[in-house]
């Protein structure tokens, strides 16, 4: 519990083991935490908070901003926050540790968003030595990467960091290279480095979903129904509207404006029901991390992803 509230920043205190959502807000409306990373991906939530999207809906949101890779399940697996927002590739391993967590739907995708930046002087995937990693899908990646540049992962030390120090590590010259998301993709490009393609372009896309634990949804299946329609509407408006979008990413977490609305195009905002395709790719990823040794077994995938929740709940 403590390494979990440590993780949680630029939100409120952290109460171990209490949740809010047995509660009600001073308005009488329930209150369910969220949690997520801070960077454009997550504009429909910030969006759906400027505008006062989920008190309309009846429910009271706090979000809860991590830094970002596992924090946002791991609040939920920690009592912490009750949803969170998570890629496929980072949700996966935490199901098994956690097996009542559950992915609801997906709120987002994108094989654009990631981007490989490598060192100045850096002109070949073949001179990668060392290319700092976070951990889940920036693993995943990775690995597909060098796979996709004939390269054996195992003659690459991968050390494995959190995302606002691994550009300073490519400025300092200890990394040749790294994949990561905005806005630490452009930071190092800005800071010795250069943007040297997507995850799209060696065959790797992400979807973002949103996830609760069984114990708190089995008692909260409206409430999640409500948040996830709000985020769904919400994706529509971020889609239309990037300067919206773009400024209140700014209000909530302070992204600049012109950088955000830059990089928005490159994510598709869609909500959707997880489906056959989505069990069949959370598959090969699980087999990809059963052959690290990330994990020790697979997470029971029939029960973990809920089709047909979104259906019957967010629709």
């Amino acid at each position: 519990m403590t390494a979990a509230c440590a993780a949680l920043v630029l939100t409120t205190a952290c109460t171990a083991g209490t949740t809010d959502s047995a509660g009600v807000s001073s308005a009488g409306q329930p209150t369910v935490r969220v949690a997520l990373g801070v960077d454009a991906s997550y504009a429909p939530f910030y969006l759906a908070m400027e505008r006062g999207m989920f008190k309309e809906a009846g429910v009271n949101v706090e979000l809860v901003k991590t830094e970002g890779g596992p924090a946002a399940s791991e609040a939920v697996s920690a009592g912490t926050a009750q949803i969170a927002a998570n890629a496929d590739s980072t949700a996966l391993p935490l199901m098994v540790g956690n097996p009542d967590l559950r992915a609801l739907g997906v709120f987002q995708s994108s094989g654009r968003y990631l981007k490989v930046v490598l060192r100045d002087g850096i002109d070949s995937p073949k001179q990668i030595k060392t290319m700092a990693s976070i951990g889940g899908l920036g693993l995943y990646a990775t690995h597909q990467y060098l796979r996709h540049n004939g390269i054996d992962p195992k003659s690459v030390k991968i050390p494995q960091s959190s995302p606002p120090e691994i550009p300073g590590m490519l400025q300092q010259g200890s990394i040749d290279a790294y994949i990561l998301f905005e806005p630490w993709a452009a930071k190092g490009d800005a800071e010795g480095g250069h943007i040297a393609g997507r995850i799209g372009d060696f065959g790797v896309t992400y979807k973002q979903w949103l996830l609760a634990d069984q114990s708190w949804l089995k008692d909260n299946e409206e409430a999640a129904g409500k948040i996830f329609k709000v985020v769904a509407a919400a994706d529509k408006l971020v889609t239309d509207d990037l300067d919206a979008a773009a400024e209140a990413s700014n209000e909530q977490v302070k992204l600049p404006v012109a950088q955000t609305k830059k990089v928005l195009p490159e994510i598709t905002f869609a909500a959707r029901g997880i489906n056959d395709t989505d069990v069949a790719e959370s598959k090969k990823i699980v087999d990809f991390l059963l052959a690290q040794n990330l994990i020790k077994k697979s997470p029971d995938l029939g029960t973990s992803l809920l089709k047909g929740w979104y259906e019957q709940n967010a629709k």
